[in-house]
């Protein structure tokens, strides 16, 4: 025969408060704080284990933007001034730019450059293309 679930309550059988002291104070929901979400203030415990953003961005502790950790960044115009003023190796007639981060469009690219990085935007694909270099992707270590 298959085994039945024992009852949780089994402890305040026979018993007539259940543990709430008389008999008429465990009636209505005044006992709870109201019905609902009200006076969820006062229940702190439990917004911090079910309703962590009920109280808004301060439940949620404040993280400092300036110690956030951000995508590395290089736009096009500053691959360009540093092949420019000779800060990039030439290889034949392309200057050779490396980068673990992402390249964006803005700026234009005057000369041929062969960039190698992780990620870069379709408009930069294009300008690089068009100055007469490539851009390949940065394999992980």
């Amino acid at each position: 025969m298959v085994k039945r679930k024992i009852r949780r309550n089994k402890k305040y059988l026979g018993k007539r408060s259940h543990g709430k002291g008389n008999i008429k104070t465990g009636r209505g929901a005044g006992t709870r704080g109201g019905r609902g979400k009200a006076g969820l203030k006062h229940k702190i415990t439990l917004i911090a284990a079910k309703d962590k953003d009920y109280l808004g961005r301060s439940s949620r502790g404040f993280v400092n933007p300036v110690k956030k950790p951000r995508k590395k960044v290089i736009h096009l115009y500053d691959i360009n001034q540093r092949a420019l003023t000779g800060k990039l190796e030439k290889k034949g007639d392309k200057y050779i730019f490396k980068f673990n981060g992402k390249v964006l469009a803005t700026g234009k690219v005057t000369v041929p450059v062969s960039i190698t990085a992780f990620e870069w935007s379709k408009r930069t694909e294009e300008k690089v293309n068009s100055a007469g270099g490539e851009i390949s992707k940065l394999e992980n270590k």
